[in-house]
C-alpha cells in the first residue's frame, strides 16, 4: 500500500447495511424531534400572541404534543407497512423468476454487473459466484436494493418518531414554565431557535455536511414561521 491511500483510508470505512440503517434510524429521529420543536412551539407563539392564560397555553401545547405524536407515530406507521407489503411483493416474485427462470435471472444479474464497467465474462463469472449461496438475496440487493436481512419494522419506526416528537417538543413547553411574567413569547422563541441550531448542528454531523448551512436554514425558516404564526395569534387578541 502506498503512503497517499494509507492516507486515504487510514481506518477501515462501514458499509454494512446496518449501519446503513442506524444512520437513516439517526437522521429520521433528528427530522422529527425537528418537527416537535417547530409544531409545537408555533402552536405555543400563535395562543401566547392571543393574550390566552398561562394554563390555557400550556394546555394547547400538551394538545399539540399529543396530537402531533399520534400523527407521526401513525403517519410511520402507515408509511413504513405500505413499505412492507411491497417489499414482500416484489420478493415473493423474485422468488418466482429464479424458480421458474433461473437462466433469464442469472442473464439478468450479469448485466447489471455490466453495467458498472465489468467485462462480460468476469460480470457472467461473478453472478454465478454471488448466485451460488443465497441467489434470491444476491438479486433483491442488486436488482431492488432490498436487503431481506433487515426487514422493515412499523412498530419501531411508529414508536421513535413518535419518541422524538415528544423530545423535541419538551424544550418549547417547559420555556412557559421558566420564562418571567410578560416575557413568555421572547422566551418561548429564543429557546426554540436555540434548540433549532442544535438539531441542525447534530444533523449535519450525522449527514457530514456543512454545521453553519444546516444551522443557518433551520434556524431562518423556524424564526419565520414562528413569527408568522405569532402574527396570526395576535389578529385574536382577546385581551384587545
Amino acid at each position: 500500500m502506498t503512503m497517499s491511500a494509507a492516507v486515504a483510508h487510514p481506518l477501515p470505512e462501514p458499509h454494512d447495511s446496518s449501519h446503513h440503517n442506524r444512520m437513516n434510524t439517526l437522521r429520521a429521529g433528528v427530522l422529527g424531534a425537528n418537527d416537535g420543536i417547530v409544531s409545537v412551539a408555533a402552536l405555543l407563539l400563535g395562543v401566547i400572541a392571543t393574550g390566552a392564560s398561562d394554563v390555557v397555553i400550556f394546555g394547547a401545547g400538551i394538545a399539540s404534543t399529543i396530537a402531533g405524536a399520534v400523527s407521526m407515530a401513525l403517519g410511520e406507521y402507515v408509511s413504513v407497512s405500505s413499505q412492507k407489503d411491497t417489499e414482500k411483493v416484489l420478493i415473493e416474485k423474485e422468488r418466482r423468476e429464479l424458480a421458474e427462470d433461473p437462466k433469464a435471472e442469472h442473464a439478468e444479474l450479469a448485466g447489471i454487473l455490466q453495467s458498472y464497467g465489468i467485462s462480460d465474462e468476469t460480470a457472467h463469472r461473478a453472478a454465478t459466484e454471488i448466485s451460488s449461496t443465497n441467489p434470491l438475496a444476491a438479486h433483491l440487493q442488486l436488482e431492488l436494493g432490498i436487503d431481506d436481512s433487515e426487514p422493515t419494522k412499523p412498530m419501531a419506526a411508529a414508536a421513535s418518531s413518535a419518541i422524538a416528537f415528544l423530545l423535541g417538543a419538551l424544550l418549547p413547553l417547559l420555556s412557559v414554565f421558566i420564562a418571567p411574567e410578560g416575557w413568555t413569547a421572547v422566551v418561548v422563541f429564543v429557546v426554540t431557535l436555540i434548540t433549532l441550531a442544535l438539531t441542525g448542528a447534530l444533523s449535519a454531523r450525522l449527514a457530514g455536511t456543512s454545521v453553519p448551512r444546516a444551522c443557518a436554514r433551520l434556524v431562518i425558516g423556524g424564526a419565520l414561521g414562528l413569527a408568522l404564526t405569532y402574527g396570526v395569534g395576535a389578529l385574536f387578541d382577546i385581551t384587545a
